[in-house]
């Protein structure tokens, strides 16, 4: 076997052990493999990181990745806000719920769906910029700073960190906001902990859905829920079993659970007002 072939077949060997650590199962054997995707299924989310500082130049390579991340029509309507203040990684800790990891990572990003930069724009040059008001520019802005965000995160993990996404940014979007010094039209979507994952608490990799439940050719197929949402109970059953976790019953009543009214949504359920307050007028 040449030199290429072997080094092929030890990457595929890889990859079908991500692969299985997944879906907890062997899910198919992939033919062709490379670095990138296997940093893809590598992913885990990391909440405990060593004391080792980054590399100098590492935050300016992950906003170059994240730029590289598509946007519709090249209007780039995110923006990042860099935390390394210890007084201000605590106070959005305890604004995201007391998360101990936004204290404790070496690097805190906050993702900001920011349609800002157009308002000033828009008033500097006095032309019409009456789409901002729509729900359409609010989507467009959220889903940049998501792709660029996942483009930071792949970077940030094939360099050997770890990162984790912290939704709690949206459960009081005002304070945040103040403590960011954001202007009108910027929403803080989501914050990011970075650093080098801590080797005495590694993270496992959580399996996901088969791809059965989320894979649907020419038409959606709502038939293949049931068996793939009870396949997918045991399987995180046995994983959260695996990692010495208690979990409030099987993963479908679980995550009902997560969205069964707004006494569960951790101050989110008022995001409609949240976001007139920091100037979003949508229609």
């Amino acid at each position: 076997m040449s030199k290429e072939s072997l080094n092929h077949a030890m990457a595929a060997g890889t990859a079908q052990d991500l692969l299985k650590a997944r879906y907890q199962q062997a899910a198919f054997t992939p033919d062709e493999v490379n670095a990138t995707i296997e940093t893809l299924f590598n992913h885990r989310s990391v909440r405990a990181y060593t004391d080792e500082t980054l590399k100098p130049g590492t935050l300016e390579l992950l906003v170059a990745a994240a730029q590289s991340a598509s946007t519709s029509s090249n209007l780039q309507t995110w923006s990042v806000v860099v935390v390394q203040d210890a007084q201000s990684k605590d106070r959005l800790a305890q604004l995201a719920g007391n998360q101990e990891h936004v204290r404790r990572c070496p690097l805190f990003l906050v993702w900001v769906a920011d349609l800002s930069r157009f308002k000033s724009l828009g008033v500097k040059h006095g032309v019409p910029h009456d789409g901002l008001t729509y729900m359409e520019a609010f989507l467009l802005a959220s889903i940049d700073s998501a792709l660029a965000a996942q483009n930071a995160a792949v970077a940030a993990e094939s360099m050997g960190l770890g990162v984790v996404f912290i939704g709690g940014m949206r459960n009081h979007p005002e304070e945040v906001a103040k403590e960011l010094g954001l202007p009108d039209y910027a929403f803080a979507t989501f914050g990011m902990c970075i650093g080098y994952p801590d080797p005495l608490k590694p993270a496992s990799v959580k399996p996901r859905l088969p791809q059965a439940a989320v894979l649907h050719k020419e038409k959606y197929d709502a038939s293949a829920l049931e068996p793939a949402a009870q396949s997918y109970n045991a399987t995180m059953d046995d994983f959260y079993k695996a990692q010495g976790m208690k979990n409030s019953g099987p993963w479908d009543l679980h995550s009902l659970n997560r969205l069964r009214g707004p006494e569960a949504l951790t101050g989110r359920d008022r995001l409609v007002e949240a976001l007139k307050n920091l100037g979003f007028d949508l229609r």
